[in-house]
């Protein structure tokens, strides 16, 4: 990916959006601009970024076993509560289109968010079970 490609989160273009916080340019100033930065290391292979902005300390290495061989596709962003550049917590809930062995998946979760020594981090989610799709048979 070059500077110039569009981001992975669909923010914009990749250095301007994603990219100053994933080289550690700049930290991310809300709870929902880690959100989609956060997406765009797993959709990278950026396993220590998420290691850096997530729970405790994760082992990069065990980020990306888990990962497995997850191609993370889009981002679409539902909502955002609180989160601000001012707040101290937000909310951010979001669906993240993926790809497993040739199959579409998605994740919807409404993840939550702390600011701590002024950097924003991940703090865990609550994932949203799958909606069953129902045909009707004719």
């Amino acid at each position: 990916m070059h500077e110039t490609d569009p981001c992975p989160c669909g923010g914009g273009v990749y250095a301007d959006c994603c990219g100053r916080f994933l080289s550690g340019a700049a930290h991310a100033p809300t709870a929902e601009a880690l959100m989609r930065a956060r997406f765009t290391a797993y959709s990278r292979g950026e396993y220590a970024y998420l290691s850096a902005t997530g729970p405790g300390m994760t082992d990069p290495a065990a980020i990306a076993r888990s990962a497995g061989q997850t191609r993370w596709t889009r981002l679409e962003v539902l909502r955002t509560e609180a989160g601000g550049p001012d707040d101290e917590t937000g909310i951010v809930e979001f669906v993240a289109h993926s790809r497993r062995a040739g199959r579409a998946q998605r994740l919807h979760e409404i993840s939550r968010f702390e600011r701590r020594n002024g950097r924003w981090r991940y703090i865990d989610g609550e994932i949203k079970a799958a909606g069953r799709r129902r045909t009707r048979r004719k």
